[in-house]
């Protein structure tokens, strides 16, 4: 999608604005997804990406220690400055000055510049300025999938299949047309103008758009749906300033279609604002059951408990997890587990416990500072072991745990040395590494091999999905629900049209690795092509439809084994 990510002034070890807000909180305050299994890549996006999307906001305006005179790096620089045998950007000196004192540090204290924080701006806040569309780069050229309903495009006739030829009288296809350069162009201030010119199968001349950007909300909870007559689904990518709402009406949705019990998927969520967190957990706790607590040697021990105004307290909850789910994810998840509430399915999550205050410079630029750790309701931490200045070992942890066998394999977890606490009815827990699942699922290998890989890597699943889709249109169109589409396409040799597309894009064939994985790849070719015809819900209904965690957590509800009472026994086992 059109959209960037947003990172705000006020974050948790994800963010919060739970420091600066607490009384508008609805908490006392007493106190397989959809990535391609590639470790080393995984390891590191991951751990920089939770770096860069995680802080928890504290300091106000006036924190003035940054402005002290008469220390040795003011000294340094002012000399430089007056008397270095060169001109000297000192500018640009203290760039490099800033990130390389933070980073003898932890691992999640940070210095992000003006750009990189222009570059993720909105997407905690629910929404960003543009104009509103999907889409995707196709042969060099910009391509939309979609217009988002509501949003400024739709309302000028911008199309699904439209190809952007220029952007406000210049050429705007070619080598050099890639994401980032589509987002700076499309993005901008409100009610700001953008000339497009469109070329449209239709139509031999490029059709001309004066488009007014405006604000296009960005969903943090993706999908939500019926698992079962009486069991409901619901997907949040990260915890932002909207996902409590979305979160609530979610649940709404889905009790009015019956649902009783829930699975609530943080697979892949690295986190979001600690707040969010806070009042999504409260929807399923009893009154003055503990959510968490934070604790700094500058930051008093300050308690969160739930309040009694949830709507789930008497309901099932089963919540997923992966070894990328982190900070929010893990207080979640923490409090559910801690409180004998719900199960936890899946793998160990990442393992961060420690909370950043963010300090914004006047130049746009920030700069994130751990000032504290937080603590699940049993009193364990779940940061994992890191040594101060050694950020490539901490960078590699997710790739050591896959080298060891820990994503395949719970015996492969180590645990041993760990800090042992217990929940509400005495069951073990481990601190200091991640939230260990109750009932262990190992990652879902089928169907993946080389040519699976390279496929998905290169990005051709999804630009063949669009392909399709383009071809056969008006058949698509046709068809009144997604179930129906579904029908249609598993009945259509479209995994042997894809071999055929990707060995035009340089891809071999390999027959036999092929039929290995064609299984999965007819389910994931026919959710993208669903995708751009019907909503967000029924992609993942189809694309999860073989999902073993989503199937382990149905059966632990259907057999009643994630109440309370069922856990204190031990019943899930």
């Amino acid at each position: 999608m059109e959209s960037d990510k947003n990172l705000n002034n006020n974050w948790e070890g994800t963010n919060s604005k739970m420091a600066e807000n607490n009384n508008s909180s609805k908490t006392k305050k007493g106190g397989r997804g959809i990535y391609i299994w590639l470790p080393l890549c995984i390891a590191v996006s991951v751990a920089v990406g939770i770096f860069i999307g995680n802080a928890y906001s504290i300091f106000g305006s006036g924190s003035g220690f940054l402005g002290r005179k008469g220390n040795k790096l003011d000294v340094v620089l002012d000399y430089i400055n007056k008397s270095y045998v060169d001109t000297v950007n000192v500018d640009a000196l203290i760039e490099n000055a800033i990130p390389t004192v933070l980073a003898g540090l932890d691992p999640h204290s940070d210095y992000i510049s003006a750009d990189i924080m222009n570059r993720k701006d909105d997407e905690l806040e629910g929404h960003f300025s543009g104009i509103g569309v999907e889409f995707i780069i196709l042969n060099d050229t910009l391509t939309i999938v979609k217009a988002i309903p509501g949003g400024p495009s739709e309302a000028v006739g911008i199309q699904a299949g439209d190809r952007v030829v220029t952007v406000n009288d210049s050429l705007f296809v070619g080598k050099g047309i890639n994401e980032n350069k589509v987002y700076s162009t499309l993005k901008g201030p409100e009610k700001t103008q953008i000339k497009i010119g469109v070329k449209r199968q239709s139509r031999d001349e490029l059709i001309p758009f004066v488009v007014t950007r405006a604000f296009v909300p960005v969903k943090s909870v993706d999908a939500s749906y019926k698992l079962d007559n009486k069991i409901g689904y619901i997907k949040v990518s990260k915890f932002g300033s909207t996902t409590y709402n979305e979160f609530i009406s979610a649940i709404a949705k889905l009790k009015s279609q019956g649902c009783e019990s829930f699975v609530v998927d943080l697979q892949q969520n690295t986190g979001g604002y600690m707040e969010a967190a806070i009042m999504m957990v409260n929807e399923f706790l009893a009154n003055g059951e503990l959510i968490l607590y934070t604790e700094g040697r500058a930051y008093p021990r300050e308690n969160y408990y739930a309040d009694n105004s949830g709507t789930c307290k008497q309901s099932q909850i089963v919540v997923l997890l992966d070894e990328t789910s982190a900070s929010a994810s893990e207080i979640f998840a923490g409090a559910i587990q801690d409180n004998d509430r719900g199960l936890i399915v899946g793998r160990r999550s990442f393992g961060k416990g420690l909370v950043q205050a963010q300090y914004k410079f006047n130049d746009g630029s920030a700069m994130r500072l751990t000032i504290a750790r937080y603590h699940t309701p049993s009193g364990r931490c779940v940061q994992k072991a890191y040594e101060k200045g050694d950020r490539q070992t901490y960078s590699m942890d997710l790739y050591n745990r896959y080298s060891r066998g820990e994503f395949d394999n719970r015996d492969s977890i180590k645990f041993d040395n760990l800090p042992l606490f217990h929940t509400l009815s005495g069951r073990p827990v481990y601190g200091d590494d991640g939230v260990l699942s109750d009932v262990f699922v190992p990652r879902d290998t089928t169907g993946i091999n080389s040519y699976y890989m390279r496929v998905a890597n290169k990005g051709l699943l999804r630009e063949f999905s669009y392909v399709y889709t383009e071809k056969n249109r008006d058949k698509l169109k046709s068809f009144k629900t997604w179930t129906d589409a579904a029908k249609y396409l598993s009945t259509q040799p479209i995994v042997d049209n894809f071999a055929d597309y990707a060995y035009t894009k340089g891809i071999r064939k390999q027959p036999y690795l092929i039929d290995e994985s064609r299984k999965l790849l007819q389910t994931q070719l026919e959710a993208f092509i669903i995708r751009n015809f019907f909503s967000e819900d029924n992609f993942y209904e189809m694309f999860q439809r073989d999902e073993q965690m989503i199937k382990e957590a149905v059966r632990l509800l259907k057999a009643n084994k994630a109440t309370p009472d069922a856990i204190k026994k031990g019943a899930y086992k």
